[in-house]
């Protein structure tokens, strides 16, 4: 048997606003804007809900009742799921009913999408636990596979996790980690006993995510048949093939008119006509096999950037210092007992601020950009400070 674990991670961020100097110690809301401000929330989020997540999880939902076996699994960030009780609860609802079909699996994560794994190891715990309580509350599931934040991994998570009771973890299938070993199978991480590591087929995952409209491509236009020759030869492999991507790969990354959705709609109906052919859950992909291997990661890998590290949101001087200073403002922040100031601090965990104020060049600068709020990483620290000025106005103050 041949199987694709397809699975989609599905987040917005609370973006802080253009919050002025001026406004420190007066004006304590940094999240909302106006609607049509640049950095406001509710316009990005109504904006991506028509473009990507009302039609893909339509898509999904059509290929759900159409084909018992096709499977995905998914994970939805708190700050989604806060903005989408806010703009489109309906989407919420759509999303529960694919989980009660057996056909989707919700995987754990940071409530806040934050780095907390690697400043502060109890923050971190804390909104792990966050998460899975309101994944409980909505879709009645509790995650039994785990994500970090822009699937940030190293052995130390992968023991962390499975004292946790974790089944299975996600990690970057990265050409330095593995060497001649392929990506298409079950792994044990470094330590463990119990846990399985599942790795992400970076190549053909990104064939979709990144490269499906570039026409400067060498492989452009990508069809269905043409995935699935790539598809037959990489599990000559092993019959594992993961498929990790971002959610708005569908609509917002690739926009309708690239053809993504038809494509999608096509491949997954091409895929399962094939006999031996399957979709899984990650948990599903867990029990395929015994581990192939043990893999050692000591030095963390992500999905992101070239260098597949921590330097997309913790290299330069600015991303540092604004990640100590809102971290070592933790304790006092949880001793005020303050939720609304607690949420307020939180929110500025988010990895995608520290993310706004890259300074890379090239492709990799441009990725940047093209997913920031803000005219320049410098403004984006500017902001973020002025904000942390005012939560240490609020705290002097109670």
């Amino acid at each position: 048997m041949r199987s694709i674990c397809l699975y989609l991670h599905i987040h917005q961020p609370v973006r802080y606003r253009e919050y002025s100097v001026f406004e420190v110690s007066n004006n304590s809301d940094y999240y909302t804007d106006d609607y049509y401000g640049r950095q406001s929330n509710e316009r990005i989020f109504r904006k991506v809900a028509d473009k990507s997540y009302r039609p893909m999880l339509a898509l999904l939902e059509k290929n759900i009742k159409s084909h018992p076996n096709f499977k995905f699994s998914l994970s939805i960030t708190g700050t989604w799921l806060d903005q989408a009780e806010k703009w489109a609860p309906e989407l919420i609802e759509q999303i529960k009913y694919m989980v009660s079909t057996g056909q989707v699996e919700i995987i754990g994560e940071t409530y806040y999408h934050s780095l907390a794994f690697f400043y502060d190891e109890t923050e971190f715990d804390a909104q792990v636990d966050l998460h899975a309580q309101k994944i409980k509350s909505l879709f009645g599931v509790s995650p039994q596979i785990f994500r970090n934040t822009e699937l940030a991994y190293n052995d130390k998570l992968a023991k962390w996790a499975e004292d946790k009771g974790y089944k299975g973890i996600l990690a970057e299938g990265w050409d330095k980690i593995l060497g001649w070993r392929s990506p298409n199978y079950v792994y044990r991480p470094a330590g463990c006993q119990n846990l399985r590591l599942l790795l992400k087929n970076y190549r053909l995952s990104d064939d979709i995510a990144f490269r499906f409209s570039n026409h400067n491509w060498s492989e452009w236009p990508l069809t269905v048949k043409k995935y699935q020759n790539w598809l037959d030869m990489d599990c000559l492999r092993g019959n594992l093939i993961n498929l990790f991507m971002d959610f708005e790969t569908f609509g917002e990354h690739q926009w309708k008119d690239t053809g993504i959705f038809y494509f999608m709609d096509d491949f997954i109906d091409k895929w399962l006509a094939e006999y031996d052919n399957r979709f899984v859950t990650a948990s599903e992909a867990c029990n395929l096999m015994p581990p192939a291997d043990d893999i050692s990661m000591p030095e963390t890998v992500t999905w992101a950037d070239t260098e597949r590290d921590l330097s997309a949101w913790l290299a330069n001087a600015m991303q540092k210092t604004a990640m100590h200073t809102i971290y070592s403002m933790r304790s006092q922040i949880l001793a005020s007992k303050d939720e609304k100031l607690i949420q307020d601090w939180r929110y500025l965990t988010t990895s995608d601020h520290p993310y706004s104020m890259c300074t890379k060049y090239w492709n990799d600068g441009d990725v940047h950009a093209y997913f920031s709020a803000y005219a320049s990483p410098y403004e984006s620290f500017m902001y973020f400070m002025n904000v942390i000025r005012d939560l240490e106005y609020r705290l002097a103050t109670k």
